[in-house]
């Protein structure tokens, strides 16, 4: 007999604006995190691969916005959050867009699949700049993806992502958030010391309660839910 975590059974539902409005269950980051585990490691579906589909995915909401625009700039931390950024890098530049890629930490600390895909834009030749010391202008970008923290954030956010975080809700044209905005505590929608004020939120697979109250309904913007890669099997288990 298979066994599934309980929230399988239980999950809340609320309603969102999709492209095809819809009743849609609202996970904790528990949860989420669960159900993608229950993929990887019960149906062998491979992290690497729900990457490269979570950064495809934003990088075509990325489009949607900038219309005849043609300039992006992507803000990565070194979780797989920026893992994502640099999956969505690619997929831009392949579509004839001006990437450039920020990086917030030291890409020694990047790990597992979003080390693969920070090595993979070096090997393509892509430069991407730290900005350990202190955010640069950013008055070229039509859009801003924010791909600085995902939803294993666990702390107030301080020093320079502190820094940059504030830089880019003041000057930022537009901002897309990848999953979450960065900074906000998707199951409780708390503010973790400062959150990105996202323009639209690409979200993976199920919205997190956390963008339903508290602060979450003012950071995250339009939502757009998208999926990357979660067995329907485990999916239809949710109740809508």
């Amino acid at each position: 007999m298979e066994i599934y975590p309980s929230f399988l059974q239980r999950a809340s539902y609320t309603k969102i604006s999709w492209e095809q409005p819809m009743a849609v269950s609202t996970l904790t980051v528990k949860e989420i995190r669960a159900l993608e585990q229950l993929a990887i490691k019960k149906y062998r579906v491979s992290s690497l691969a729900l990457m490269e589909n979570a950064g495809a995915q934003v990088a075509r909401e990325a489009i949607k916005i900038l219309g005849k625009k043609k300039e992006v700039l992507i803000v990565c931390g070194t979780g797989n959050n920026g893992g994502d950024g640099f999956v969505a890098a690619r997929h831009l530049v392949n579509q004839g867009i001006k990437v450039k890629i920020w990086i917030i930490g030291q890409p020694a600390q990047l790990k597992n699949d979003a080390k693969i895909n920070y090595l993979i834009l070096k090997k393509l030749g892509y430069p991407i700049i730290s900005v350990a010391a202190g955010p640069r202008d950013i008055r070229h970008a039509d859009v801003v993806i924010d791909a600085i923290f995902g939803v294993g954030l666990n702390r107030d956010i301080e020093g320079i992502f502190h820094e940059a975080i504030d830089f880019i809700n003041k000057n930022a044209k537009k901002i897309l958030s990848v999953d979450i905005p960065s900074g906000l505590d998707g199951t409780t929608g708390k503010i973790q010391g400062i959150c990105i004020k996202a323009d639209k939120t690409v979200t993976f697979s199920f919205p997190k309660k956390g963008f339903f109250i508290n602060d979450g309904p003012r950071m995250i913007g339009k939502l757009i839910v998208v999926d990357i890669g979660i067995p329907k099997k485990l999916k239809d288990r949710i109740p809508r």
